[in-house]
């Protein structure tokens, strides 16, 4: 843990060292200084427990350490929270203003040429590194498998479950690839969380998510697909992400044929919304199964990016409609007229078309495994919306006008009462 907290403040923007003011200045408090002096430019100390006249003797030693004036803090009562917002603030928005710049979009609207010709999907840079999220249940081995993926022990694992406790997020070159992959704590059951400390952890494992393009579900290959773990695929694939399915410990695993089989039928039964979604088996001990890992990761993101241009998905629709024409409730049948690409990551299409509140989810069903079998887009997100074109009729709305004959009837016999 000493270790892993010097490297942490290496990599910090800043670092807040806080002190116990009732404690008075220890040697350990020098020693920290010390770390913070050499390894670190943007340092705010902070004297704890502050409150009333009992930390006054502490605070004043705390300007010994020799790392500017202190801040007189409070953190049980919420003292000081003030100034320390305004000694962060400088330092925060330099910072903000560089991620900004750095930060992949997730949801890109299509932009076609004049020669109908699509522009390139985006490429991983040092500057945008393709964002991977890894996520399951306490004890899958999360950090364990980025540990093996950066070849070094940068985060803390063992054998008990919950020791990570924040999304972490490292950056590391995947082959050829920049990337920045997240470390989340284990999502157990809404109701099993009842610590304040595991709901803040879920909530943070939860925003990595949605910052992430690429989320790897990681299972126990012993309990694979309980219930936690559908629910966590489901809403990497609500969030609109490109999923790949990690089976971990396969290493201790003795019938890996009949397991392998067990485990594809019960992907396709259970998680049919992620049907072709790739499924990877891997060992984060022993690094088996790595290659196929980077490589699902790849595909994956590569298949979120797709993007058809607007003349072959209208004559994929014509075939679609003389395969199997929309149903007519009624006895009026709906019309699928025009459909175009608006949006990737993930691909989002419209469909304009007669009555779209009419055409039952299982038509819609029909065009995007559709979609998936003939553009070659297995497993991820699809967004298709229905889009009425508005009515056509000019005199719907309009107050019926009198026939002639009834209007001469009328006026003649309004000028026999005259």
């Amino acid at each position: 843990m000493r270790r892993l907290t010097e490297r942490a403040v290496d990599m910090a923007d800043a670092c807040l060292f806080m002190m116990d003011a009732r404690a008075g200045l220890l040697p350990a408090d020098e020693v920290f200084a010390d770390i913070l002096r050499r390894k670190n430019a943007h340092v705010i100390l902070a004297a704890n427990k502050s409150e009333g006249k009992a930390g006054d003797a502490g605070y004043y030693d705390a300007y010994s350490l020799g790392l500017g004036e202190p801040i007189r803090l409070s953190a049980e009562h919420g003292e000081g929270l003030g100034e320390l917002m305004t000694a962060l603030e400088p330092i925060a928005e330099e910072f903000e203003a560089r991620a900004a710049e750095t930060a992949p979009e997730t949801d890109v609207d299509i932009v076609e040429g004049e020669d109908g010709e699509l522009e390139e999907a985006r490429v991983p840079t040092a500057e945008k590194p393709l964002q991977v999220a890894v996520i399951g249940r306490p004890n899958a081995g999360k950090s364990t498998l980025i540990n093996k993926l950066i070849g070094e022990d940068r985060l803390l694992t063992g054998p008990e479950a919950g020791i990570t406790r924040d999304s972490i997020s490292l950056r590391f070159d995947w082959g050829d690839v920049p990337t920045r992959i997240f470390d989340t704590a284990g999502m157990r059951k809404k109701a099993k969380v009842q610590e304040k400390v595991e709901k803040l952890s879920v909530a943070d494992g939860l925003r990595a998510v949605k910052f992430a393009e690429v989320v790897v579900v990681l299972l126990d290959a012993a309990i694979p697909f309980e219930q936690q773990d559908l629910r966590i695929a489901d809403l990497a694939e609500r969030e609109g992400r490109a999923v790949v399915i990690a089976v971990n410990k396969w290493d201790v695993e003795p019938e890996k044929q009949a397991k392998l089989a067990g485990l594809k039928e019960a992907f396709n039964r259970l998680l049919p919304q992620l049907r072709g979604a790739p499924l990877v088996t891997i060992s984060a001990k022993t690094g088996k199964g790595m290659d196929r890992l980077q490589a699902a990761v790849m595909r994956a993101h590569e298949t979120w990016n797709r993007r058809v241009s607007t003349a072959r998905l209208n004559r994929w629709l014509t075939e679609m409609l003389q395969q199997h024409p929309p149903p007519a409730p009624g006895g009026r049948r709906i019309k699928l007229r025009y459909m175009t690409q608006v949006k990737t990551r993930p691909p989002a299409f419209v469909v304009m078309c007669s009555h779209p509140d009419k055409l039952p989810d299982s038509y819609s069903r029909y065009l995007i495994n559709g979609l998936r079998e003939d553009f070659d887009m297995p497993g991820t997100p699809i967004r298709l919306t229905m889009r009425g074109q508005g009515d056509k009729n000019p005199y719907k709305n309009r107050k019926k006008s009198t026939p002639s004959r009834l209007r001469k009837h009328l006026g003649k016999g309004r000028a026999d009462e005259k």
